[in-house]
């Protein structure tokens, strides 16, 4: 197998969505590719994004929320939005990465307007679910000739 590809997750507060892409692909995907996420702020990890990713066997309590800045020095193979904030405001990086798409809802705003916690935490683990589909097919969107971008699986 080729040497793994970099590939830095980006969402809005590297929070949630980004921490948990970065969990199922080191999780996953750990000899195809290095993982990274980060934001265009850092909100600090979401305690119920940890929750539902420990739920599904992936601890991702000692990860550190980052922003972009934090990681200047990675030359990236691949850069991933996985919001819409995070495509629009996205930086350029050295090197010209490639660039892909990958939209999912917000878990923390689905939440916000669930009708109790069960629901809340359904919304979590839906996209939490998300993600993990998206990261299993990760390896063949990077190691495959298709150079599009990819808006939700």
């Amino acid at each position: 197998m080729p040497a793994p590809k970099r590939v830095l997750f980006i969402c809005t507060g590297n929070s949630c969505r980004s921490q948990m892409a970065e969990g199922w692909t080191r999780h996953l995907q750990h000899r195809a590719i290095e993982a990274y996420s980060a934001g265009i702020t850092a909100y600090g990890l979401n305690r119920v994004a940890v929750r539902v990713m420990l739920e599904a066997g992936v601890d991702i309590s000692a990860y550190r929320s980052k922003r972009i800045q934090d990681l200047g020095h990675v030359r990236f193979d691949c850069v991933i939005t996985v919001s819409e904030n995070a495509i629009e405001r996205c930086p350029a990086f050295p090197g010209a990465p490639r660039r892909l798409h990958a939209f999912f809802e917000d878990p923390v705003a689905l939440a916000q307007s669930a009708e109790n916690d069960d629901k809340a935490l359904e919304h979590y683990r839906r996209i939490r679910d998300e993600i993990r589909a998206f990261v299993e097919q990760l390896p063949a969107l990077l190691y495959g000739s298709d150079t599009g971008e990819v808006v939700n699986p």
